[in-house]
């Protein structure tokens, strides 16, 4: 499955507790609170922010309440701009993020009927709500970023100016960088597989011999989240399982069994117990690939007399990894790794799997690490797979310089003109607007000195 529905669950009930919340708050005491230009922000709206804050642990007193009302008087001064310089909203990114919500609170509330119950409004109703609040975050979002965006790229003589006039101690720390290179090997996958579905195929010949399902998937199933349960996952939208997961359940009829499924998670047998429309409740048996001892030694005994060679100067590592490597990822640029989140061949420590830092972290340039099991990126866990690692550079943690570290610095200060360039609009949109802050946020000390002017007037 793509996502823990339990976790899912979990962040939806956040979201609809604290819309709720917000929704009985509205119907007693709801007023407007602020307004900026045409924009109004109720009291129900700061309330919601309020309750999304302590949720995630964040305080709820009288300055919380001051900063959450700053930050909404000042994402309407970002809307009102993106009206004016006609925006248009990204459609495609507020498609996919209603989809997105709406997939989450049906699962988590078991359909579009009970969605409707739990919010007393129609599902048309919330979709054109929802809607209207990301469509705003589009254009708020386009128009900080196209105020950054202005800033121009730094040259080297800004990064030399900048350079000149910060205190050292100011300056970014550079954290230690390892450039790696590896030879990998998989375990006998075929075999590991084999015996999966030699296994799959058994437990659904006991079902389907009058065994229960339930019984059968609280002993032999591998999702923890959902064996306690006896494999139920409970009625969830079809988007947040692997395809093939779900094109599996939605293919059957009530109370039948799959074969065996594949996805990234390892292979499943599937009974589904209900569907509507494009939800469905099923229940399923996980079981993942499991590898031997021997599996390990045999590959580890390869990987050492490939060492061996490159060590002896019999092979380089280049071709071992060429020739020998099974990761399609790096086996054709001679081993060498890279993040796959940011595509550079530079890792800090945190970017690395705690299996591959272990195996390096005492090791010099040009060292090769002994074999270790570490895993692949496939998935939501990682594949088993075995390696060896050549650490081929590393950078020291340092204080940044100028002829090593250009691109950060450059950045830095870009980043920082880039705060600026917003502040100041936010200080010039204060001060040319039309703004009304109710008297009861007085004692409020806003960030924006003329913030602060403002609600001294409203008295």
């Amino acid at each position: 499955m793509k996502y823990s529905v339990r976790a899912i669950a979990l962040a939806v009930f956040v979201f609809i507790s604290m819309t709720a919340s917000a929704q009985k708050y509205k119907g007693v005491i709801d007023k407007t609170v602020a307004v900026v230009g045409n924009e109004m922000i109720s009291i129900s709206s700061l309330e919601e922010e309020v309750q999304m804050a302590r949720s995630q642990g964040q305080s709820s007193d009288a300055t919380a309440r001051c900063e959450i009302l700053e930050d909404l008087l000042v994402s309407k001064l970002f809307l009102m701009q993106a009206r004016l310089d006609s925006l248009t909203v990204n459609q495609d990114m507020v498609e996919g993020q209603l989809t997105q919500r709406l997939d989450q609170v049906r699962t988590a509330l078991g359909g579009d009927q009970e969605v409707e119950e739990y919010f007393r409004k129609p599902m048309y109703k919330l979709r054109q709500e929802w809607r209207k609040q990301m469509e705003d975050m589009s254009l708020t979002q386009q128009e900080q970023q196209d105020i950054a965006s202005k800033v121009p790229e730094m040259t080297p003589y800004d990064v030399k100016q900048y350079l000149d006039s910060v205190n050292v101690d100011d300056l970014p720390v550079i954290p230690v960088k390892y450039q790696l290179s590896q030879v990998c090997l998989y375990p006998d996958r075929e075999a590991a597989k084999i015996a999966v579905k030699e296994k799959l195929i058994s437990l659904r010949e006991r079902i389907l011999n009058g065994e229960k399902f339930s019984t059968l998937a609280r002993i032999y199933s591998e999702d923890p989240g959902s064996a306690r349960k006896g494999g139920e996952l409970g009625m969830a939208s079809k988007s947040i399982f692997w395809p093939a997961f779900s094109d599996a359940a939605m293919s059957l009829k009530p109370g039948t069994i799959s074969q065996i499924v594949e996805t990234p998670d390892g292979f499943h047998i599937i009974e589904v117990l209900e569907k509507k429309g494009d939800m469905f409740n099923a229940r399923h048996i996980l079981i993942k690939p499991q590898y031997t001892i021997e599996d390990q030694e045999k590959a580890f005994a390869r990987l050492d007399s490939i060492r061996t060679e490159i060590n002896n100067q019999a092979l380089t590592f280049d071709l071992a990894a060429r020739f020998y490597s099974e990761d399609p990822a790096t086996k054709t640029n001679g081993g060498q790794m890279a993040d796959p989140n940011t595509g550079s061949a530079y890792f800090e420590i945190y970017q690395l799997k705690p299996q591959d830092y272990a195996a390096v972290q005492n090791l010099k340039e040009g060292e090769i690490s002994e074999p270790v099991a570490s895993l692949d990126n496939e998935g939501r866990s990682g594949n088993l797979m075995y390696k060896i690692i050549r650490v081929d550079k590393i950078l020291p943690a340092h204080v940044a310089t100028f002829e090593n570290d250009f691109t950060q610095l450059a950045e830095q200060v870009r980043g920082g003109q880039q705060v600026q360039a917003v502040d100041s609009f936010i200080a010039g949109k204060i001060s040319a607007s039309k703004i009304y802050i109710d008297p009861m946020f007085k004692d409020c000390e806003f960030r924006h000195d003329g913030l602060n002017d403002k609600v001294r007037k409203a008295e």
